[in-house]
């Protein structure tokens, strides 16, 4: 099976990034921190017409008719840019919510912890999430609630005969999509700024302890590349654990020795590695828990 990207879809990726740095750049990123967090619609109504919700509708039903590959390619891009609002819900809402697919209607979702993404913005909500309380978001860019009643188990064992849902694996799929994207725009980072910061007349890049932790960045995030893509082709909901394991792993681990590599710069609110890192922590509360994919993962060998 060969797992490289074609032409077509390295020329989606592209036009992804483009689309996404002219119309949320750096400024657009730090405009969305300051403004409190509140949804940008025209924007979303852009994604909506460059087909990022409707990708994988079919043509016949005013879709782009790609698959799952080409998905995670897009929230990949998302993921680097920390692109904020209920992406995944909104896309997995398209065809079915009048509206989802052209951006024109917000679709938020209840996960499997409880916990509701910009629920203020919704124009629908999937599942219960009457009474829903708000809760204190380390990320400034994810408002959060949540559902009564909810939170996870202390023990949350899900045997092989019970693995997830198609949804439930999607939504973990694009997730660990967002998170290699965050993981490998932490490692871009890291590395330029090695090699512009000086200490002692020359570039902190050239010291050995800085450079062992880039070259860790890129394995973590190498690895995860690998994992998202190889599950993104076959859908297997054992794979797609282990991806978005090794996903989570790669998006937290490298914010956090990205914030090494800056030093004390990195924790001041003008630098971008903080975001990376606080937006790692909440995606990784969203769906299946690391224990239960670890679980998964176990109960599969």
């Amino acid at each position: 099976m060969d797992f490289r990207l074609t032409e077509d879809q390295r020329a989606l990726k592209r036009g992804v990034r483009e689309l996404l740095d002219r119309r949320f750049g750096r400024e657009a990123l730090r405009a969305a921190v300051d403004g409190g967090g509140v949804l940008d619609r025209e924007l979303w109504r852009e994604l909506g017409d460059a087909g990022f919700f409707a990708l994988r509708l079919p043509e016949e039903e005013g879709g782009v008719g790609l698959g799952l590959p080409e998905a995670v390619l897009l929230f990949e891009e998302a993921g680097r840019v920390l692109l904020p609002g209920p992406l995944i819900a909104t896309h997995l809402a398209a065809g079915a919510v009048p509206g989802a697919a052209e951006g024109v209607v917000v679709v938020t979702a209840v996960d499997e912890s409880g916990l509701v993404e910009w629920l203020e913005a919704a124009d629908v909500v999937e599942g219960d999430a009457s009474g829903a309380v708000p809760v204190r978001s380390v990320d400034p860019l994810t408002p959060l609630h949540r559902a009564p009643g909810s939170g996870r188990c202390a023990h949350p064992f899900r045997p092989a005969e019970r693995l997830p849902t198609t949804g439930t694996a999607t939504v973990s799929l694009l997730t660990a999509a967002e998170q290699l994207g965050s993981a490998a725009r932490t490692t871009e980072l890291a590395v330029s700024y090695a090699r512009t910061r000086e200490q002692f007349g020359q570039p902190i890049g050239g010291f050995q302890a800085v450079k062992h932790l880039c070259a860790q960045m890129l394995v973590r995030t190498e690895v995860a590349r690998v994992a998202v893509y190889a599950a993104a082709v076959t859908g297997d909901p054992v794979e797609i654990a282990g991806a978005r394991l090794l996903a989570d792993e790669a998006a937290v681990g490298c914010a956090r020795d990205c914030l090494q590599v800056y030093g004390g710069m990195g924790f001041t609110w003008e630098a971008d590695v903080h975001l990376h890192l606080k937006r790692a922590w909440v995606r990784a509360e969203r769906g299946l828990s690391g224990a239960a994919a670890e679980e998964l993962v176990a109960s599969s060998l």
